[in-house]
């Protein structure tokens, strides 16, 4: 297995382990909303502006938990982020050595560009690793369900966010939970994909080294 193909499938196993962090993470943050979201965001509430009273006192050990886990589910994120950026630049450079990571970081970070650019640049490593025509169809389904449930997991979280009705902390939620799960889930898939193609063509130019050498 050449060079590239190792990198790639370092930076994959990173993938799969952050976005099950940043899942594990969220989850945890959903639990403690579910259980002492509502009462916590009530006692806060009732403070009115005594920070150092013995009320405030009382629950500033929950506060810290809460505190916590929102650091964990944010860094999560953002680590789980720079995994799968690396391993696209990885993954487009086994297919071309001389790709750079501009246009990776361009079809993610620019506004707007970045709501169909990152779709396209994963369907152009795809094709790069020279899979079976055949295999078409099922990876577009497998990238559009991907990208849905992704794009409708930032709209349900960001709305949460944006609600300021009392009652909860995060108004973060079961729902939630499970889309961003079913999102992660399916941004492994297609990191696997990928991976296993240039796998499979890196151990077939080794196998064909291998004969051309014997002969």
């Amino acid at each position: 297995m050449e060079r590239g193909e190792r990198f790639v499938r370092f930076t994959t196993l990173a993938v799969y382990v952050t976005l099950a962090a940043q899942v594990a993470s969220l989850a945890a943050l959903v639990v403690f909303e579910e259980t002492r979201g509502s009462r916590l965001a009530a006692q806060i509430a009732a403070l009115q502006g005594a920070p150092h009273s013995q009320a405030a006192q009382s629950v500033a050990g929950q506060v810290s938990v809460f505190a916590v886990l929102v650091m964990l589910v944010a860094g999560t994120a953002v680590a789980s982020a720079v995994a799968y950026l690396t391993w696209l630049v990885r993954a487009r450079q086994a297919n071309d050595r001389a790709a750079t990571a501009g246009p990776v970081l361009a079809a993610w970070l620019v506004p707007f560009v970045n709501l169909v650019a990152p779709v396209l640049l994963l369907d152009e490593v795809w094709k790069g690793s020279r899979p079976p025509y055949d295999q078409r169809v099922r990876w577009l389904s497998l990238v559009a369900a991907w990208w849905l449930g992704w794009l409708g997991s930032l709209v349900l979280l960001a709305a949460r966010l944006a609600d300021d009705s009392e009652g909860t902390l995060t108004g973060i939620g079961a729902r939630e939970l499970a889309i961003t799960g079913m999102a992660a889930l399916l941004c492994a898939a297609t990191v696997r994909e990928v991976t296993r193609l240039q796998t499979a063509r890196g151990r077939a130019r080794l196998r064909y080294r291998s004969l051309s050498r014997a002969a």
